[in-house]
Parts: C-alpha cells; sequence; structure tokens
C-alpha cells in the first residue's frame, strides 16, 4: 500500500522532496530549489501518518532509507549530497526543467 502511494506521489509531480521537518539536510535540499524557483512536492515523513511505511517503502523501491529523498521527473535524484553535487555540476536545472519543475523564462 505504502509502495503503491509512493509511486503514484512520485508519478504526478514533476519533483518531490521526501523530508523529514527537522531535518537539516532536508532543509538545505528544500531551499535549493526554492532558491531555483523550482515547483516541487514535500512529504513530512514526520508529519504523516504513514510517514514510516513510507520510509520503508523507499527504502524497498531505491535502497535509500534516509531523508532527504530527491526524485525528479519520476527518477530518484538520492540525498542532499547527490542533488548538491547535480546541482554543482550544472545537471539540476537541466533536470528540473525537463521535469517541468521549472520554466526557464528567457
Amino acid at each position: 500500500m505504502a509502495l503503491a502511494k509512493t509511486k503514484e506521489i512520485v508519478s504526478s509531480n514533476p519533483a518531490v522532496v521526501f523530508s523529514k521537518s527537522y531535518c537539516p539536510y532536508c532543509t538545505s535540499v528544500k531551499q535549493l530549489l526554492s532558491e531555483l524557483k523550482a515547483t516541487y512536492k514535500v512529504v513530512e515523513l514526520d508529519v504523516e501518518g504513514d510517514g514510516s511505511d513510507i520510509q520503508s517503502a523507499l527504502k524497498e523501491w531505491t535502497g535509500q532509507r534516509t531523508v532527504p529523498n530527491v526524485f525528479i521527473g519520476g527518477n530518484h535524484i538520492g540525498g542532499c549530497d547527490a542533488t548538491v553535487a547535480k546541482h554543482q555540476e550544472g545537471k539540476l536545472v537541466p533536470l528540473l526543467t525537463e521535469s517541468g519543475a521549472l520554466t526557464v523564462t528567457a
């Protein structure tokens, strides 16, 4: 049930951050996406009633249990370090744009 819900959330949003409200790494990723003016959905696992089930489903699906757990365009990106590294490599904005999470204005 949780795995199906998790996959539905990921497939119906251009970018998703599975997060915990008190996690500083999660905050860093959310700040980065906000600074880039990306549209993204946040699922705070410590607030959701089935958050621990979703976290277990993420581990089963991606092999990653830790948060943040970031998806862009339906693809698993990874955690904070992976997301920041993609940004530093200049790969994050194109991924966000391709997924529809970021609209490039001329």
